[in-house]
C-alpha cells in the first residue's frame, strides 16, 4: 500500500521550480536571489531538480549552482510545493505520487501548472495517481505513521472543493496519500486570506516534527488578529490524539515581532521550513526572535545542521521555504 512519508525521511532529492515571469519577477533580483538561496543550500546536503520556464533558462543559470539539474518545463508560477506532486512509497521499494487538481489556489486558472506534477512524476520514473479533489502539498502536514492535520477553509473551501464534506475529503485523504487520522484546524493566519493568500494552508500553521510532536505557529500579542486563531489551533492540538492513540505533544513556535511588510499584515511564520537529508533549513525574517527558533529547531533535530534563508522576498509573493520546496523520499 503506497502512503505519504514525512519529510524527514531519507530523500532521493528535492524538487523546486524557478520564477516566472508576473507578479513572482516583480522584483526579479530578490526573487531570483531567495530562490536560488534555498535550492543553493539544499544542493550541499541532498541532489536538486530545479523545473524551469523556458523562458528563463539564462536566468537559472546565472543564478544555480552548477550541479543542480535543470528541467524545461512551462510554468505559470513558481510553488513547487503546491502544483507539483505529493510523492508516495510501499513497502516493496515502489515509488508513486498523487497528482492534484490544481487550480491556482482557487483565485486564478493555471493550465500549466497543473501539467507539471505529471511531467515531474514521468521524470522520476514514478507512478501516478490522478485525484479529482483540489488541493496542494502546503494544505497537508503528515507525521508518516498515519496522521495528517488539514484547515477547514482549504479542503472544504468553495473555491476549491465545493459541496465536498469532511468524510469525501477524509476518504480521498485515506485513498491517496495512505492516513488513518485527521485533525482539522478551522483556518489559516489572517494574510493568507488576501489577493495571493492559498486560503489557510496548514504549513504556516503546524507540522510534526517526528511522530506525536507538533510545532505551532504562537502569536503572543492579543491586539494582532493571528492572536485567537493561533489559540484556538493550539487547544486543538493539544487535545488531539494520533492515529496510533498518542496525545500530542504540542511545542510553540512564537511568531516574529514583525507585523507589518511593505505596508500589509505579514504572515512571517517559522513553521515553513524544509527538513532536507541531515539539514534543517529554516526561514529568517531579519526579526529578533528568528535566533530563538532557530535554538529550538537545533535542540528538536540534533542530527541537522541548521541553516537560515531570508524568506521575506518569498513571503512577499505569498509563501515560504516550505512553499517552493518539494521532496522525493527515498523509496
Amino acid at each position: 500500500m503506497f502512503f505519504m512519508p514525512p519529510e524527514w525521511h531519507p530523500h532521493t532529492r528535492t524538487w523546486m521550480s524557478w520564477p516566472v515571469a508576473g507578479y513572482a519577477l516583480a522584483d526579479a533580483e530578490a526573487s531570483y536571489r531567495s530562490w536560488s538561496g534555498v535550492a543553493n543550500t539544499i544542493a550541499r546536503y541532498e541532489p536538486v531538480t530545479m523545473v524551469v520556464d523556458p523562458g528563463e533558462r539564462e536566468s537559472a543559470a546565472r543564478w544555480l549552482d552548477p550541479g543542480i539539474e535543470v528541467m524545461e518545463q512551462p510554468l505559470d508560477d513558481s510553488w513547487m510545493r503546491d502544483n507539483g506532486p505529493t510523492f508516495l512509497v510501499d513497502g516493496a521499494g515502489a515509488l508513486a505520487g498523487v497528482d492534484w487538481t490544481f487550480n491556482g489556489w482557487g483565485w486564478n486558472a493555471h493550465a500549466k501548472d497543473d501539467l507539471v506534477a505529471r511531467a515531474v512524476l514521468e521524470r522520476a520514473g514514478a507512478g501516478r495517481f490522478r485525484s479529482e479533489m483540489v488541493n496542494e502539498g502546503g494544505g497537508i502536514h503528515v507525521d508518516g505513521e498515519g496522521t495528517v492535520v488539514v484547515t477547514e477553509t482549504v479542503q472544504l473551501g468553495e473555491k476549491r472543493n465545493p459541496g465536498w464534506t469532511r468524510e469525501r475529503v477524509e476518504a480521498e485523504l485515506r485513498a491517496r496519500i495512505g492516513v488513518e487520522k485527521v485533525i482539522w484546524l478551522p483556518r489559516g493566519l489572517t494574510a493568507d486570506y488576501g489577493a495571493y493568500g492559498t486560503s489557510g494552508h496548514v504549513d504556516l500553521l503546524a507540522s510534526f516534527a517526528r511522530p506525536g510532536l507538533v510545532l505551532c505557529h504562537v502569536q503572543p500579542d492579543p491586539d494582532h488578529p493571528d492572536y485567537e486563531v493561533t489559540r484556538e489551533n493550539l487547544a486543538i492540538l493539544r487535545a488531539s490524539t494520533d492515529a496510533r492513540g498518542r496525545r500530542l505533544e504540542v511545542v510553540e513556535l512564537i511568531a516574529p515581532e514583525t507585523r507589518e511588510a511593505g505596508g500589509e499584515l505579514a504572515d512571517y511564520s517559522y513553521v515553513n521550513h524544509y527538513l532536507a537529508n541531515g539539514l534543517a533549513l529554516l526561514c529568517s525574517f531579519g526579526d529578533p526572535r528568528d535566533a530563538a527558533a532557530a535554538e529550538i529547531f537545533a535542540r528538536l533535530f540534533p542530527g541537522r545542521t541548521i541553516e537560515v534563508v531570508d524568506a521575506r522576498p518569498i513571503f512577499a509573493l505569498g509563501g515560504g521555504i516550505h512553499c517552493i520546496t518539494q521532496q522525493q523520499p527515498r523509496p
